[in-house]
């Protein structure tokens, strides 16, 4: 039953702080909305007695990208407030409706299920998540992972050469 009313508690507090994200004009306001948002989606990971991947969540999220995020802002100098909606705002209301009900639809209709993998909760609960999580991205996902580590060392680069100034 706490389960239950923590669960909600977070998903309601996700919701209502990622739509701040998109509806606040100041840009430091979104920032910190998006923080309250990565937080309550660690609190999540705990629920599902994930805490190798809320521990993640809140280093390398509400963490690093967080901070960059800010880092970005402060550097671009960006103070102005921008007008929220445009004279778009009916065809986005709408176009909004259409896709929660077409989401409401989809719930009704089908049973969503993934596939059964091979680790049932029983089998991570004995060996832990961390070992788990270790084992099937290093055996089945290594390839992915190397793939991404690469285009983040690319990245890292590429943000070094364009950060760089040129001697004068």
């Amino acid at each position: 039953m706490i389960l239950n009313l923590l669960f909600f508690y977070f998903a309601a507090v996700i919701v209502i702080s990622a739509l701040f994200v998109i509806i606040k004009r100041n840009a430091f306001h979104s920032a910190v909305a998006l923080l309250v948002t990565l937080i309550h989606i660690a609190g999540i990971f705990i629920l599902l007695n994930s805490e190798f991947l809320a521990a993640v969540q809140i280093l390398v999220y509400a963490g690093a990208i967080l901070v960059m995020i800010i880092f970005v802002l402060m550097f671009l100098n960006v103070t102005q407030r921008y007008r929220m909606f445009n004279r778009q705002k009916f065809i986005a209301f709408l176009m909004g409706i259409i896709l929660v009900g077409e989401v409401l639809y989809v719930i009704s209709v089908s049973a969503i299920k993934g596939p059964k993998g091979d680790f049932s909760i029983a089998k991570i609960m004995s060996e832990g998540n961390t070992q788990a999580i270790g084992r099937i991205l290093y055996t089945d996902y290594l390839f992915p992972f190397e793939v991404a580590s690469i285009i983040l060392l690319v990245a890292m680069i590429g943000a070094i050469v364009l950060a760089k100034k040129e001697p004068q």
